[in-house]
């Protein structure tokens, strides 16, 4: 039976690799170094990461720090805003 690419019963000639052109590999990169050196090369990476993060300003992070705390104020305001009205509503239901 054929089809448009070839034979279903014989295999194209792409798809037949000869047998001494097959890597077999047991673990990779990773089989041939140690533990110490696969740390190390982690903090490495690690320290090159970093040094592509694009830090803020002492003013951008005092404006951001401004804004958070002010922020977690305005939240505590309203839950405790919150909590004291079901506080008198519930005292107010159950006596």
């Amino acid at each position: 039976m054929s089809d448009a690419v070839g034979s279903l019963d014989t295999p194209d000639a792409q798809d037949e690799v000869p047998e001494s052109r097959k890597k077999t590999r047991k673990g990779g990169k990773r089989a041939k170094k140690g533990p110490l050196k696969r740390l190390a090369l982690f903090y490495r990476q690690i320290v090159a990461e970093l040094r592509k993060v694009v830090w803020p300003t002492r003013s951008q992070l005092t404006r951001y720090t401004t804004v958070v705390i002010f922020f977690v104020v305005v939240m505590i305001g309203l839950v405790t805003v919150i909590d004291y009205g079901l506080d008198h509503a519930a005292k107010y239901v159950f006596g």
